[in-house]
């Protein structure tokens, strides 16, 4: 299922059209998403299997979808979790997850127009995993079971403030206004092949500047739900940001980063591609 929201309604998405949950359910099924994941999502999903063709009656405006978990409760992030990333930052792979949290209020959606704040501005793209029931010591073998769907993220920060200090601290730093757009649908498992490995691309007007593939991420999806829920309940519609790959700008040489009329491009094999420009900074009111 490839589930999404447009114009803040639940919709299932086939191709460009969409069916509205609660429409095509006869109101049966809530039309709020976050509804969805918290309350009935193993219905959604058997519903969803057995929908006409004539259901999907709605158009999909790309630029209309929004956040498929529009209001997360618990957002998670983890570092350095591709080797050649950890390699160009100058560490050795971790042995252990290295997570952190950006503030659910940075979640926006898929096409978006950013303002950078003061300082200098990065890009991550990377693959996030929503969780679809609540999980606690769940076992990595069976992690998977816990996940509502995968969808596309940018892990945007401004690397000033994440640095300074010692230790670094990372979540506001990446927590700004937009600096969390997800997109363009919420994908679930069954839907790929092989949910361990999907292609990973991020683009900086056109050019590649990330390229891999997920099965290169040190702990996999299912290794960090386990280790995560080893330590404190995941709710449904948490998210998690599992990483980036090599290609960041603050470790180019010269560092490069995002300036007004970038534009940003992050894919995913099997989900799709969210698209952010970029707007000069704010100026203070004050």
């Amino acid at each position: 299922m490839r589930f999404g929201v447009l114009d803040g309604r639940a919709v299932v998405v086939k191709g460009d059209r969409a069916a509205d949950v609660a429409a095509a359910s006869r109101w049966l099924l809530p039309r709020d998403p976050m509804a969805l994941l918290q309350d009935c999502w193993p219905r959604v999903r058997e519903w969803a299997a057995g929908l006409s063709e004539a259901a999907y009656d709605t158009p999909v405006d790309p630029v209309a979808l929004g956040a498929p978990v529009p209001r997360p409760r618990q957002v998670f992030a983890v570092a350095l979790n591709y080797p050649p990333h950890a390699a160009e930052a100058g560490f050795t792979p971790p042995d252990e997850p290295l997570v952190f949290t950006k503030f659910p209020s940075c979640i926006t959606g898929p096409h978006t127009t950013v303002a950078l704040p003061a300082g200098k501005v990065d890009w991550e793209v990377e693959l996030v995993a929503a969780i679809g029931r609540e999980t606690y010591l769940v076992s990595e073998d069976r992690a998977w079971e816990a996940v509502a769907g995968l969808t596309v993220g940018q892990d945007l920060s401004e690397r000033v403030s994440q640095l300074q200090g010692k230790p670094a601290q990372f979540s506001l730093a990446k927590s700004f206004p937009g600096f969390g757009p997800t997109g363009p649908v919420l994908v679930t498992p069954d839907e790929f092949d092989d949910p361990d490995d999907l292609e990973i691309t991020g683009l900086l007007n056109g050019k590649a500047v990330q390229h891999d593939r997920t099965k290169s991420m040190i702990f996999s999806v299912p290794e960090l739900i386990a280790r995560l829920s080893a330590v404190l309940p995941l709710f449904p519609g948490d998210l998690i940001f599992t990483g980036t790959p090599a290609g960041v700008g603050n470790r180019m040489d010269p560092p490069r980063y995002l300036t007004a009329d970038d534009e940003l491009v992050s894919r995913i094999e099997g989900i799709g591609e969210i698209r952010q420009r970029f707007t000069a900074p704010k100026t203070s009111d004050r």
